[in-house]
């Protein structure tokens, strides 16, 4: 045996367990742990600017890749409750993701010494664990039980809280004798699987709804393959999206009251069996359960089982990996394909192509300011099926959502449960070092983009070159929108006359100046003709300089977004598309 520092062993422990990617900020309580990684030298740091900026690179980074687990790391105190943000928004998306934090030595947790916080008490809410190793020799264990429970069942985040005293400890430790634990993971039997698939065939109109657990379990290709073994349309949920790429036959839309499709509304409504892989049937995905259940039955396959049935009750509940039940379901299609006894569905699905081809919202305006849904159409032009979309909330995202176009899974990358601003950017850095080689694109309104923009100084200082869309329309949009319902509108402009940029005309921050200073390059559009020349250049300086290339849309400052409460009343405030120049770049053109 070997006698070393805990924190030495657990650097070896991080390599062993393939976690190799870390982002942070050095501390005093901390430097131990950072010692031990320059010792060791097989942990990749990325410096951020703001420890929350550090958790969300770190979410994104695990979100990038099928196995992928970022690293946080952080000092005492203040260091720890800033990853308290970023730890809610990977628990509410099931990611996992490792955070660790010095603290105040054992002796002086009571003391109220400088910087010291119960964090673990904080953290446990939103975490799978959150501990203060107080044992030296606990420290080997509590990181392999923390990589089995990232692991294990329904994913998430974990935090480690290291005492000074207890990184600097020395114990036996042999990383060659180390092992992880076996992850644990619920499989659906055949005989759970079989009554599933006779209460689909059974059905006249069946659908699948595709959720985040698929992704998660690297199990969309399954996906597609059991789809197109019983020709049954699918629905991927906002986080599935991606399980089936946009322009498949059998791809139905997305339901839901903001992040949806027409056609994928009047799909819902007209099916009568939903069979629910992976997802946890979210509010704003639902609406109110009475339309979103009526006239249809249910199946919820989920990996965690107090999920199914915590939102309403399903006619069939099974406990299952997404992935196992997949291949479950595969091998009994097969089977029943083969004595010639699946029904025939293509009926159904011609139904659901009809709706695909004629239900589309317009995005051809020509109106300056520009209207956002032109922007859409715009990226949809510019950018190709490999492009990483990277969001998480607003009216920049919705509509995103609503109009883009979505080829394949980890290509649509959102904090989605959690929702916070400010996301978008570090996340995006994250996905950069997730994706290397591929063209990673962030969308962003201009009150998410100022909340984090100093972490575009981590994209410029460690080379991390993606574009950031950023639609601007001087308002916190979405909250002016709801408040419409109140008949007001509060605190919710960010427009102000800029003293040294009156070229910004009244929008009021200059983000083409923020982020120059910030070491990045920038380009503001005005005109809708002039976006395609705008997203061109944007790939030629990201390519030539290897930083994040900002491209502001000035927009419109009102722009009513469509969304409702119930998935048969979302408001369209905008005109609907008539002719195939209305939607130019929609999945089916439209005909006139």
């Amino acid at each position: 045996m070997t006698k070393m520092r805990t924190v030495d062993a657990a650097v070896a422990i991080l390599a062993k367990e393939g976690a190799i990617e870390a982002f942070g900020l050095p501390g005093a309580a901390i430097n131990p742990f950072y010692s031990a990684m320059r010792a060791h030298g097989g942990i990749r740091h990325t410096l951020a600017r703001h420890v929350e900026g550090a958790s969300h690179m770190a979410d994104g980074y695990s979100r990038a890749a099928d196995g992928n687990i970022g690293i946080c790391i952080g000092t005492s105190g203040p260091a720890g409750t800033d990853m308290i943000t970023g730890l809610y928004a990977a628990w509410a998306d099931s990611i996992p993701m490792l955070c660790i934090t010095g603290q105040a030595p054992v002796a002086k947790l009571h003391k109220e010494d400088f910087q010291a916080v119960d964090i673990e008490s904080i953290a446990k809410p939103v975490t799978k664990m959150a501990m203060t190793i107080l044992e030296p020799g606990q420290v080997p264990g509590a990181f392999q039980k923390a990589f089995q429970l990232m692991r294990s069942g329904r994913p998430g985040p974990v935090l480690l809280d290291l005492p000074f005293d207890v990184q600097m400890a020395e114990i036996e430790f042999d990383i060659d004798a180390y092992e992880p634990i076996a992850v644990e993971k619920p499989k659906a039997s055949r005989k759970q699987l079989e009554k599933a698939l006779d209460m689909l065939t059974a059905a006249e109109r069946p659908l699948i709804v595709a959720g985040g657990g698929i992704i998660n379990a690297g199990a969309s290709a399954q996906l597609v393959e059991l789809a197109e073994l019983l020709n049954v349309p699918v629905i991927p949920t906002l986080m599935g999206w991606g399980t089936i790429p946009d322009d498949h036959v059998l791809m139905a839309g997305m339901v839901g009251l903001q992040t949806s499709h027409r056609y994928g509304n009047e799909t819902m409504l007209a099916s009568d069996f939903v069979i629910g892989i992976g997802n946890r049937w979210a509010n704003r995905h639902t609406g109110g359960l009475d339309t979103y259940t009526a006239g249809r039955k249910f199946v919820h396959i989920d990996i965690e089982p107090t999920q199914i049935g915590r939102v309403f009750s399903p006619d069939f509940g099974i406990a299952s990996d997404a992935g196992a039940a997949l291949d479950g379901l595969i091998e009994l299609a097969r089977e029943r394909q083969a004595a010639k006894s699946l029904p025939d569905y293509s009926a159904w699905v011609a139904e659901c192509i009809a709706r695909k081809g004629s239900l589309q919202r317009k995005t051809h305006f020509e109106n300056v300011p520009i209207k956002p849904q032109r922007v859409y159409e715009e990226m949809n032009r510019s950018f190709g099926r490999d492009t990483t979309y990277v969001s998480t909330i607003g009216l920049s995202q919705i509509a995103g959502a609503q109009l883009l176009h979505v080829f394949g899974p980890r290509k649509w990358i959102n904090a989605g449960q959690a929702g916070p601003l400010g996301w978008t950017c570090p996340a995006a850095l994250g996905v950069v070092r997730g994706k290397p080689d591929e063209t990673v694109v962030a969308l962003s309104g201009d009150y998410d983009f100022q909340f984090m923009i100093e972490e575009l100084a981590v994209g410029a200082q460690f080379n991390l070159p993606y574009i950031h869309v950023v639609v601007n329309n001087s308002y916190l949009g979405l909250i002016r929108q709801s408040q419409r319902g109140f008949n007001m509108e509060q605190n919710v402009s960010l427009a102000f006359e800029n003293i040294n940029s009156p070229e910004t005309n009244g929008y009021g921050v200059d983000h083409v100046k923020v982020a120059e200073g910030l070491g990045c390059k920038a380009i503001r559009v005005e005109d809708p003709s002039d976006l395609p020349a705008a997203f061109d250049k944007a790939k030629a300086l990201m390519d030539e300089f290897k930083v994040p290339v900002v491209v502001e849309v000035i927009l419109e400052k009102i722009t009513n977004i469509s969304m409702g409460v119930e998935i048969n009343g979302v408001n369209e405030f905008e005109e609907l598309a008539e002719r195939g120049e209305d939607a130019p770049t929609a999945i089916i053109a439209l005909l006139d």
